[in-house]
């Protein structure tokens, strides 16, 4: 028996009975042969985790546009407090833990720079529209490996197509991973926004503090905890008083965070940035090499769109800056 083997077959003693198997996975769309090490869950975050876009990752805005700190978030560290709460939820339900980890480490890797004002402004520009979670599946499909993507199992990409809208995934660890992300950038966008001196947490409203908490760690603890005591036989889910709770928690941060005129002050810049790049690269003259494949095959405004969505705030910038700032002219 191989460690893959055996640690299968632990997964068939100890999770519940409706968890996701991975000996049962629906496989890959390039079939593949099994590793004696790791299960096909495993093989998948390890693969994500290794991707340039994963990388990419820590020089995304997540709320705040490109902040002066070390300590603010970024859509890597959103990321893996997502990875670590889901994954909390699963291990209490006895469900696939590495499956979770996956979905959770690989749903937002298709974001674009700037958070989702970027997303907003590439929305209005590409004639598909664009919708970052279903760019996150593209990355992992077709623009990782250069056109190879990471061929990851059809429940990874699955829970990453529906980690924030729409249809639920069909694996209640996808769902897990749904939940876990609403619970995660609530918490850490007060936190960032207390830091950023844009929100009092005393202004939150009494009566949804009575029921989530006054911490950040109070916060989400009674978050999982009403999601460890009220899903059951794969159905994710919280009270409803707790529901409520945070559905007037995320209202509460729209009217004094996501919409404040402070903190998005930058954003205002964001659309006319990313029009200029966008106009500029779908000529064909201007398509990156490496992204030749996608334009022949797609054409050059979808070779545009994907390049754009895969860069980091920090490049954008830079390479808006190179096309159309003029430089100082030095005579030596």
């Amino acid at each position: 028996m191989t460690v893959c083997q055996r640690t299968q077959q632990i997964e068939k003693q100890i999770l519940a009975s409706w968890a996701t198997f991975s000996c049962e996975t629906k496989g890959r769309v390039y079939p593949e042969e099994e590793s004696e090490l790791r299960t096909p869950f495993q093989r998948d975050r390890d693969r994500i985790i290794h991707s340039k876009a994963f990388r990419r990752l820590k020089h995304k805005t997540q709320v705040f546009l490109s902040p002066e700190g070390d300590h603010y978030r970024t859509r890597l560290t959103h990321t893996l407090e997502v990875a670590q709460i889901a994954r909390t939820i699963a291990r209490a339900l006895r469900l696939n833990e590495d499956l979770t980890e996956a979905v959770a480490l690989g749903h937002d890797l298709g974001h674009t720079p700037f958070g989702h004002a970027g997303e907003r402004a590439l929305d209005s520009l590409y004639p598909g529209g664009f919708r970052h979670f279903e760019q996150s599946v593209r990355v992992v499909e077709k623009l990782e490996k250069s056109g190879k993507g990471l061929n990851l199992t059809d429940e990874v990409r699955n829970g990453i197509r529906c980690h924030t809208r729409g249809e639920e995934a069909y694996t209640p660890e996808g769902r897990i991973v749904r939940l876990a992300d609403k619970i995660a950038y609530i918490n850490h966008d007060i936190d960032d926004a207390v830091r950023a001196g844009v929100l009092d947490e005393n202004s939150i409203p009494r009566e949804i503090t009575e029921i989530v908490g006054t911490t950040r760690s109070g916060r989400i603890n009674a978050m999982v905890l009403s999601a460890v005591e009220n899903s059951w036989e794969g159905v994710i889910r919280l009270s409803p008083e707790m529901w409520e709770a945070v559905e007037e928690l995320n209202r509460f941060l729209f009217s004094s965070v996501y919409l404040n005129p402070v903190a998005k002050e930058e954003e205002k810049k964001v659309p006319g940035l990313m029009e200029t790049l966008y106009e500029y690269l779908r000529k064909p003259e201007h398509c990156p090499k490496d992204l030749l494949f996608i334009a022949e095959e797609e054409g050059f405004e979808r070779a545009a769109c994907d390049y754009i969505a895969g860069m980091t705030d920090h490049y954008a910038i830079q390479l808006f800056e190179s096309l159309f700032v003029p430089k100082a002219w030095k005579y030596t």
